[in-house]
């Protein structure tokens, strides 16, 4: 299984899941089985709040699903109809998130668990759950 981070530095499997998908600076893609990753932009970071192109973000990624730390219940729901699963991270990094898959799995966000509120300027584009 291929899946897509949000980002703000690349370390790898270290990397700290950013908090929030559609602000994220890039993205890293990693290939669960494999450990392998690679690094992409945020072809869609620079956007008014809750205008976000989550289609347009992961356009020619090939990837099954998404771990985020938030997202917003649009992005949500334009993700899912273009098929991908976005599952809600469960630990900081990358590797705890890969973790966490293998083992009692990753929990998929739902409409009614997205973020309602955010505070961009005090927690660095993070959700305010």
């Amino acid at each position: 299984m291929k899946l897509c981070f949000p980002v703000v530095q690349d370390q790898g499997l270290d990397s700290e899941v950013y908090g929030h998908f559609g602000s994220a600076p890039r993205f890293i893609v990693v290939d669960a089985a494999t450990g392998q990753t690679s690094l992409v932009d945020n072809s869609d970071k620079v956007h008014e709040h809750g205008a976000c192109n989550p289609a347009k973000a992961v356009a020619g990624l090939d990837i099954d699903g998404i771990v985020v730390g938030g997202i917003g219940r649009g992005a949500l729901i334009s993700l899912n109809r273009a098929g991908y699963r976005v599952f809600q991270a469960q630990g900081a990094s990358i590797r705890e998130n890969i973790a966490a898959l293998a083992g009692a799995g990753l929990q998929e966000f739902a409409p009614g668990s997205v973020c309602g509120g955010h505070s961009h300027a005090t927690d660095g584009g993070g959700c305010c759950h």
